[in-house]
């Protein structure tokens, strides 16, 4: 006869959890154009699938059916706050290492080291230490959940720091248009956070009916807007609304794949320096980070993550830092006494009154009028 604990309502309901992760992770696998992000989340959704299968089995008492797979799911919950964060690394377009992979998901191959001697118990042996609770499961109980909790707060804190990172690169890349974002991850990083106060306060039917609704977000989010980086016809999404890019884009619009390493940001900035110093782009009003990068023979999104790495500022911030200190230095030359401070504002790269005055201020904190004043350098308006 059959269960009827396995279909009842709750039951169903994670069963159709489960269904859905791996149906989610095959049409991710589906695309025809798969990113490493989308290998990450297909991944990720066939452990939380398996995941929920185990927490079916406690939840209807059918484990007792299969003793042998007792202990291996102890370690699970320690998988899903590195999986975020890989997923969002791959997503913001960096491709993390084997060495990477292993220093985060190194908790759980720990978990598995100190259950090993559970694991090599007989299903039966196993059987008894489960329904007793002893042996290791009762020792390890109360380290395991504070290591959870620990996990939980970490990966949030590092999710969101990624994606901030990654906007404040992004941003240099189009300061005039409609700025590319992922703020949609913020959902995902949200429901992981939600999972885990569900963790905390310790009601794993809270838990798992949260994680049953994360997976419909997740698959959601990753089938439908995951693969901004692929480039034209990608669809991607803003601060204000969904934008769908059918014509060819810049240069910019495909973001590297790796992050360049500090040794050869600090050789890049070193040329950008000298270039700046040098022949004074940042005159030309015109100018653009795809210029500036040929010029230095880099792609501009390396170049955009030299600027923010080093000056912590966007590339048109940079170069209208550069203007501000040129006209700076105009204004103090007895010769430029003759001209006004807009002919000067112009002569350092700008092109409008407003852009320079904002930007002057941003900058100085203070207009251009009162720094001549506070300096005593008279020139006319």
């Amino acid at each position: 006869m059959a269960d009827p604990g396995l279909y009842s309502i709750p039951s169903v309901f994670y069963v159709a959890g489960v269904i859905i992760a791996f149906f989610s992770s095959l049409l991710i696998l589906g695309k025809s154009r798969k990113t490493g992000a989308d290998y990450v989340l297909a991944v990720w959704f066939v452990i939380i699938g398996i995941h929920l299968i185990f927490f079916v089995l406690f939840f209807t008492e059918r484990y007792l059916q299969f003793p042998h797979v007792l202990g291996l799911e102890v370690p699970f919950p320690l998988i899903h706050g590195p999986m975020l964060y890989l997923y969002i690394l791959y997503l913001t377009g960096h491709r993390p290492g084997k060495n990477t992979w292993l220093l985060h998901l190194a908790p759980v191959l720990v978990i598995y080291l100190i259950f090993w001697r559970f694991f090599i118990l007989s299903p039966e042996e196993k059987l008894r230490v489960y329904l007793q609770g002893g042996g290791i499961c009762r020792s390890m109980g109360i380290y395991l959940k504070i290591l959870i909790i620990l996990s939980g707060v970490l990966y949030v804190i590092l999710s969101i720091a990624a994606v901030r990172k990654y906007k404040a690169v992004i941003s240099g890349l189009y300061p005039q248009r409609e700025q590319i974002t992922i703020d949609w991850v913020y959902y995902l990083i949200t429901g992981i956070a939600v999972i885990w106060v569900a963790v905390a306060v310790k009601n794993d039917f809270l838990i798992f009916s949260l994680v049953v609704v994360f997976i419909l977000s997740a698959a959601y989010f990753g089938i439908s807007r995951a693969g901004i980086l692929d480039g034209p016809a990608a669809v991607v999404t803003s601060d204000v609304k969904e934008i769908t890019v059918n014509e060819p884009l810049p240069e910019v619009s495909r973001y590297e794949k790796t992050f360049a390493g500090e040794e050869t940001l600090q050789e890049i900035y070193h040329k950008l320096s000298l270039m700046m110093n040098g022949e004074k782009l940042y005159k030309d009003p015109e100018l653009n980070l795809n210029s500036v990068a040929k010029r230095i023979g880099v792609h501009p999104n390396t170049l955009s993550q030299t600027i923010n790495f080093i000056e912590n500022k966007n590339f048109y911030d940079y170069i209208n830092r550069q203007r501000i200190e040129e006209f700076k230095r105009m204004v103090l030359l007895q010769e430029n006494e003759k001209f006004t401070i807009l002919s000067l504002a112009f002569e350092s790269g700008f092109n409008s009154k407003t852009s320079f005055n904002r930007n002057f201020k941003k900058y100085m904190n203070c207009s251009p009028r009162e720094f001549l004043k506070s300096r005593e350098i008279k020139i006319d308006e």
